[in-house]
């Protein structure tokens, strides 16, 4: 059996150990070309604010109909449930785009360490829609950094770190075991939430482009009480902690953007706790 071919008890076995897995096949080269296309073209309309923009990078399935496909692909539903169960909801997800030749990069952190959720019942798809190699900067994950808990993370606010306060793991982590996570357009992995990952800057010609969806089971919530939304894609949701929000049905609808922009705003407090005004990035 090939490493493409979705086999549950195998992705069980390989994400328990090691805390991921990949390669996984979300959809044909093909298809992620057409995605990629659809993405790129999109890119290049104006944006009005710099909300609408913040949007459109940081939520994009909520204003982008094709970027919601994504989220609901068979191949990446099915591996999911695999780790989480029959009933998912899309919690959150963003692109991280790195350009060609530039310095951007991602330390060395944990997801769930800023995400103020209940539980770790979360699972990270990241959808490769270009290449993703060691030259281009693809992740990195350490193996079996999973089985603790989150640790002490320190603040950067280094200007090249891609994450939103520069956060990175304040222990040593030994590089020599890393794992590079190469995809090809069209691959995904999954991660747990408490997996220590980071990625170099894109040394490539071409730009490196993934899609992170954080899918949660519904008896996750938010610990502050309050209520953002999020997204139904598999079996059902008996627990209501998030507001139910259907997929957008055009590009950049008013409404779609003015429900993303409420949900980043609930969550904003939650990613930059500790923070003061002046030290959070300008949205």
């Amino acid at each position: 059996m090939g490493p493409n071919v979705l086999d549950s008890d195998d992705i069980i076995t390989r994400y328990t150990g090691d805390g991921y897995c990949f390669p996984l096949e979300a959809m044909s080269v093909e298809q992620a070309a057409h995605y990629r296309g659809s993405l790129e073209r999109e890119e290049q309309r104006p944006f009005r604010s710099p909300q609408e923009k913040s949007v459109f990078y940081g939520a994009p399935h909520y204003v982008l109909p094709f970027m919601n496909e994504i989220t609901r692909l068979p191949n990446v539903i099915e591996a999911v449930k695999a780790v989480l169960g029959p009933n998912l909801l899309v919690w959150e997800a963003s692109l991280f785009i790195k350009e060609a030749t530039t310095p951007g990069f991602v330390s060395w952190h944990q997801d769930l360490t800023y995400c103020g959720l209940s539980d770790y019942s979360e699972v990270t798809a990241w959808v490769a829609l270009s290449p993703a190699t060691p030259h281009s900067g693809c992740m990195r994950f350490s193996p079996g950094s999973h089985r603790g808990e989150i640790v002490d993370h320190r603040d950067t606010f280094n200007e090249q770190n891609m994450l939103s306060r520069g956060q990175e793991i304040a222990v040593e982590v030994e590089e020599a075991d890393a794992v590079d996570v190469v995809l090809n357009p069209g691959e995904f992995s999954l991660h747990h939430g408490h997996i220590f990952h980071s990625s170099k800057a894109n040394g490539s010609q071409d730009r490196r482009i993934g899609f992170a969806i954080r899918y949660i089971t519904p008896r996750m919530k938010q610990v502050s009480g309050q209520k953002p939304f999020a997204q139904l894609v598999a079996g059902e949701d008996p627990m209501g902690n998030f507001l139910a929000l259907t997929p957008p049905t055009a590009i950049m609808q008013q409404q779609d953007l003015e429900n993303a922009w409420r949900t980043m705003r609930i969550q904003e407090p939650v990613f930059y706790e500790g923070l003061a005004e002046s030290d959070r990035p300008a949205t």
